[in-house]
Parts: structure tokens; C-alpha cells; sequence
């Protein structure tokens, strides 16, 4: 008898949303104490809002702009990850986001590397990732062929692929990010976490 197939976790995120970068730095781990794998994701969330009539945290009203910044800091503390929050904020990851879909098609593995060095590179580094040299710099410190990748974040294909990923996105009730579906279920922010785990632990609630 074949084993059953263990559903997956759907972790959609923008590289320009800083508890989509909480997140990510744990939610793999945790997927794994529970048999779980994760598929990332990386979306665009100037289209997301644009669909939702909405806008980042810290382009709503003042209040609300200085307390989301005060709480990634915190949440970042809180959860025992380095953070800086970037000079640049928010910023286009367009590039970013085409290039973990090439490196997908390539390497699983390599991608995932590629998005948590991203991630930390806009965050712990304060390296402005909406420069495409900037993504080909990360990129090529990991082994990746620049010029490879530097054709295909233009190829229609990959640029299709994005989109593809966005309109799937949009369905699912994704207003924000980060933005995880399990077993049909979503969970919206990275302080979902516990939630999370109970579900992964007791198969729902």
C-alpha cells in the first residue's frame, strides 16, 4: 500500500513585507516537526492592494504607519531574528520574485536559499533589492549563473509565471501578507505561528 500524500503548506509573501520575513525564517522548521513541506510563493502586493483597495502599513493613516513600524521591530525581537528596518520602504521585488521562479525551475533548494538571502539582505543588510544588479549580486554569491539569470527575469515565461502566481493569490482571499493556507484554511501574519502549530498538531480546531 503507497503512503498518503501529506498535503502541503502554501506560504505566499512579498520580499517587501517585513512579517512575511518573520516568517519565513520559521516556517519551514515548523512544517517539518509535523511532516509538512512548505511551497513558497513570492507574490506582488502593489497588485494584491490594488485589487483589495488597499495599501502597506505604512502608507495608511500616521497611527497606524508608526505603530506597524515600532511592532516589526518588536516582533522581529520577540521572535529572536535580526532585523533593520530598510532605508528603502517599501520597494518594487519584481525582479526578486521572477528570479526565485527560474531558480525553482532549476533547483528547489537553490530557490529557497535564494529567498532567505533576499529576505536578509533587505532586512538585515538594508540592501535595496528592487535594484535587479542587487538580486544578480545575491544570486551569484550563491553559484548562480548571472547571465542566466539575468535573461530569464526578462523572459515572458517567467514574467507570466508571476502573474500567474498573483492571480492564483487572489482567490484564496490573500489581502496582505504573509499570507498561509493549510488544508484550505488561511492564516494571515506572522504571528499565525501558534495557530499554525495547533492546526499542524491536531489536524484543525
Amino acid at each position: 500500500m503507497s503512503e498518503p500524500t501529506v498535503a502541503s503548506i502554501d506560504f505566499y509573501f512579498d520580499f517587501s513585507s517585513p512579517y512575511s520575513y518573520l516568517l519565513s525564517e520559521q516556517i519551514d522548521q515548523l512544517a517539518a516537526r509535523y511532516g509538512r513541506k512548505v511551497r513558497w510563493h513570492p507574490v506582488l502586493l502593489g497588485i494584491i492592494f490594488k485589487a483589495t483597495g488597499s495599501a502597506p502599513l505604512t502608507q495608511q493613516y500616521p497611527a497606524k504607519a508608526a505603530y506597524s513600524l515600532h511592532d516589526f521591530a518588536r516582533s522581529a525581537r520577540f521572535m529572536g531574528i535580526p532585523y533593520r528596518h530598510p532605508d528603502i520602504f517599501p520597494l518594487a521585488t519584481q525582479t526578486a520574485a521572477r528570479a526565485y521562479y527560474w531558480l525553482h525551475g532549476e533547483d528547489c533548494a537553490l530557490a529557497r536559499r535564494f529567498a532567505h538571502a533576499v529576505f536578509r539582505a533587505l532586512y538585515v543588510d538594508n540592501r535595496d533589492i528592487s535594484q535587479a544588479d542587487t538580486v544578480l549580486d545575491i544570486a551569484a554569491g550563491l553559484g548562480v549563473d548571472r547571465d542566466r539569470l539575468a535573461a530569464a527575469v526578462q523572459s515572458p515565461e517567467i514574467k507570466e509565471r508571476l502573474k500567474q502566481e498573483v492571480d492564483a493569490a487572489l482567490p484564496l482571499g490573500m489581502f496582505g501578507a504573509p499570507y498561509v493556507v493549510i488544508d484550505g484554511e488561511a492564516f494571515f501574519g506572522a504571528d499565525r505561528l501558534p495557530q499554525i502549530e495547533r492546526w499542524l498538531a491536531g489536524g484543525g480546531f
